[in-house]
């Protein structure tokens, strides 16, 4: 404390710092409670889209075997070697408390079936619906995995933000106005005390 001026200015200053510290202490805390409500939405929605993706492709890979069980698997490249659709995907971002998050937008051009129905086997065009439609999910997924991994950033940052203020800086400001405090009495009771003397000295 050796480097703190005990004046009524530098108290006022310190008073001015603790207030805009315990303004930003609460507005931190109110983001960092808004993120984590926001991230545990996004994170249960990931969870409940990956178990039905998980599931999604696990019935279509088992309806794909089978309808190409009978196949040898040149014959298969050769039905998929010209693909007929393609997928176009733009990003737009949306703003969480100061957290851009990505939200992917998708179109699946042309037809999702590239082959003759005579050439393919009962099953393989159920199937093939099955993968296009998890692909579909697949990005939806990804966009929901990538904001919550951007979310979880924020947090952390904001986190350390509001116990730096909580357990350093508020206190440290705390301390020294009480030092300053402290020094002020201890020389407005001096001064009085010099008064009185001076006082006694005229009478």
């Amino acid at each position: 404390m050796e480097n703190i001026k005990a004046t009524r200015m530098e108290l006022l200053k310190l008073k001015r710092q603790g207030k805009t510290a315990q303004r930003g202490y609460k507005l931190l805390k109110e983001k960092r409670d808004g993120l984590m409500k926001k991230f545990m939405e996004i994170i249960r929605q990931t969870k409940a889209q990956r178990d039905f993706l998980e599931q999604k492709l696990s019935n279509a890979s088992k309806q794909f075997a089978l309808s190409t069980s009978n196949m040898l698997s040149g014959e298969v490249e050769e039905i998929f070697s010209l693909p007929s659709a393609k997928i176009k995907i733009d990003v737009e971002t949306q703003n969480i408390m100061s957290v851009w998050i990505p939200k992917f937008q998708y179109v699946i051009e042309g037809d999702v079936k590239c082959y003759s129905d005579f050439s393919s086997p009962l099953g393989m065009a159920q199937s093939l619906t099955s993968f296009w439609d998890a692909l579909a999910l697949m990005i939806d997924l990804a966009g929901n995995e990538h904001s919550s991994r951007l979310l979880s950033y924020e947090i952390e940052k904001t986190r350390r933000r509001v116990n730096a203020l909580e357990y350093v800086i508020i206190p440290e400001i705390k301390r020294k106005v009480k030092f300053i405090t402290s020094k002020l009495d201890e020389q407005e009771r001096s001064e009085k005390i010099v008064r009185m003397k001076i006082k006694e000295m005229i009478a």
